[in-house]
């Protein structure tokens, strides 16, 4: 199919810019902008309604925003407003806007507030009794979650997994019997970590999506059990480049007895030896210590014989 002629997009355009005039932007507003992902195109006609009118726009950094706003023949007074400075630059937006005054709000990429900068700002302006309108626009999770497949409907939004190994288990373990599907998000030098992660809390069975440079020139999306997502991932350099969305599906009712052996794991493991962790463990759920055992040796790092051997020195585990 041939794309259509500029004169037609410009035709379009027009249209969309007559819809522009006759809605309503008021003034000592802060506007949460959501701005692209990575496909330059995915900005709303709105969103640059609000970037051209702003009086000043708060960034997450000032030079990819500039850079944003260049291709898109826009120029604009800036400021920062990042993890490191939120709360004092919220202080100033508010008083801006109590003078009457626009102010946007974007982060690098993707919406504002979400697994990015933003929230402390929000917050202190609805504090405030100061309006916060929301552009709507790109965003990444939602982006993966529409192309996964994955059923059901529902699910539940993490964001940014911790960077430490403990805590990271702690915290899947956590989530290991929820039957909503899980939507996280990882950084390139740790998506081998987090998918390892991922596979010790889930099991093997359980499905991943993996998105990556969504909406880029090498976005991919790929489905695959978790026991195979490792080996996809190492199949080409390639793959662990870029920014990544992970979705994994929610439990189902098969799994819920060693989702729930997992949690209790994740917890006895705090303060018991392996053998004693899983012991306990079959007591509460009804399965075999046999089956949970060598579940206990994994998740506390140790190889499997040396459980027998333990010692009050290391019931820290």
């Amino acid at each position: 199919m041939d794309l259509p002629s500029p004169n037609a997009i410009a035709a379009t355009l027009s249209s969309l810019a007559d819809e522009l005039s006759r809605q309503s932007f008021p003034s000592g507003a802060l506007y949460v902008v959501a701005t692209p992902i990575g496909n330059l195109a995915d900005i709303s006609v709105r969103g640059l309604m609000v970037l051209t009118m702003a009086d000043a726009i708060g960034c997450e950094d000032t030079r990819n925003t500039s850079h944003l706003l260049a291709r898109y023949g826009l120029s604009s007074t800036l400021f920062a407003a990042h993890q490191h400075n939120e709360r004092e630059v919220a202080q100033s937006i508010i008083v801006r806007l109590q003078r009457g005054e626009r102010i946007a709000l974007v982060s690098d990429a993707g919406t504002p507030a979400v697994s990015d900068p933003g929230a402390r700002i929000v917050d202190a302006v609805r504090d405030a009794g100061l309006p916060v309108v929301p552009i709507a626009g790109p965003s990444a999770a939602i982006a993966a979650l529409s192309a996964s497949g994955l059923l059901p409907a529902q699910f539940h939004f993490i964001g940014f997994l911790p960077a430490k190994d403990r805590q990271r288990d702690t915290l899947l373990s956590s989530l290991a019997a929820s039957v909503s599907t899980l939507v996280f998000f990882e950084a390139p030098h740790r998506i081998v970590d987090s998918l390892a992660a991922l596979l010790r809390a889930f099991g093997p069975s359980r499905r991943v999506v993996i998105a990556r440079e969504l909406s880029k020139l090498f976005e991919q999306i790929h489905r695959c059990a978790l026991a195979d997502a490792g080996a996809w991932l190492a199949a080409d350099p390639n793959r662990q480049r870029g920014e990544f969305v992970l979705l994994v599906e929610g439990a189902t009712e098969a799994a819920d007895d060693m989702a729930e052996a997992r949690r209790l794991l994740a917890i006895l493991l705090e303060a018991c030896p392996v053998s004693q962790a899983a012991a306990l463990a079959a007591k509460i759920t009804g399965l075999k210590k046999n089956a949970l055992y060598p579940l206990a040796l994994q998740m506390a790092g140790e190889d499997e014989g040396e459980g027998e051997n333990e010692t009050e020195n290391n019931s820290g585990r």
